[in-house]
């Protein structure tokens, strides 16, 4: 991670679960943070948290990657502000308990959607134009999910209904976006961290019990920690895709 120091990295959905241990352990290791979430109070918990003397380091920004001019603004903070980024982590997520078949559920499947396939497009885009004119062989991780490779089907949990599909956008988009930077005459490197269920609040509350209960599941932690390994490799390797499973999972 030496060649990390003193670099801007921007995580998205670091209020809290894994993009919360993600932008804790890049600070931990010597990087410029900027934290955009849409709960801008949680993130000024965490930069309260931290020595300091190191809070200098750690910037928080509001915003909803679902809507397109918010990035930009955020992005543009970091241009103006930080002189732009380097490295970004596309955690923001989501999932709704319905069913691709039920009535009345577009909300929910569009939300869906929107943040976990829009988002990452529209975080994605800025960050790598950034990069580009600056000249920087960045890195671009991506949060997705072994949803994204096969379908879970857990009889004891609701349907996964768009989910799943929106993982699995993520894994082509990772070699779309791998294509894309090569045509471009860059070495930005793009990581796909797929993990398999994590104790996080994505999950609502009636659910997490039965979740304890019948899986096996991974710590924030763990996915933060297949974050720093994909961005220690040397400049030369791309690690394409990190799947990791809790020892003893079903899926």
């Amino acid at each position: 991670m030496d060649r990390w120091q003193g670099k801007v990295a921007v995580v998205t959905g670091a209020s809290c679960g894994i993009g919360e241990a993600i932008a804790r352990d890049l600070h931990r290791e010597g990087m410029i943070v900027v934290a955009l979430a849409r709960r801008e109070n949680r993130l000024e918990d965490i930069r309260n948290s931290l020595p300091e003397e190191e809070r200098s380091r750690f910037h928080v920004k509001c915003c909803d990657v679902t809507d397109e001019e918010q990035v930009k603004a955020a992005f543009g903070f970091v241009e103006s502000e930080l002189g732009g980024v380097d490295v970004l982590v596309n955690n923001a997520g989501t999932a709704k308990p319905t069913e691709l078949v039920k009535l009345d559920n577009t909300a929910d499947i569009r939300l869906t959607l929107e943040t976990n396939v829009m988002g990452v497009v529209f975080c994605t885009r800025e960050a790598f134009n950034s990069m580009k004119e600056r000249g920087i062989d960045g890195h671009v991780v991506i949060i997705n999910s072994i949803a994204g490779h096969n379908t879970p089907n857990i009889p004891e949990l609701p349907s996964f209904n768009i989910y799943p599909a929106t993982k699995h956008a993520l894994t082509s988009m990772t070699e779309v976006y791998r294509q894309e930077f090569m045509r471009h005459g860059t070495k930005i490197r793009i990581t796909s961290v797929s993990p398999g269920v994590v104790d996080t609040e994505i999950f609502p509350d009636h659910l997490i019990d039965i979740i304890r209960a019948n899986m096996e599941m991974l710590a924030p932690k763990d996915v933060s920690g297949a974050v720093l390994y994909a961005l220690a490799a040397p400049p030369n390797v791309q690690i394409h895709d990190v799947i990791i499973k809790p020892v003893g999972e079903k899926l």
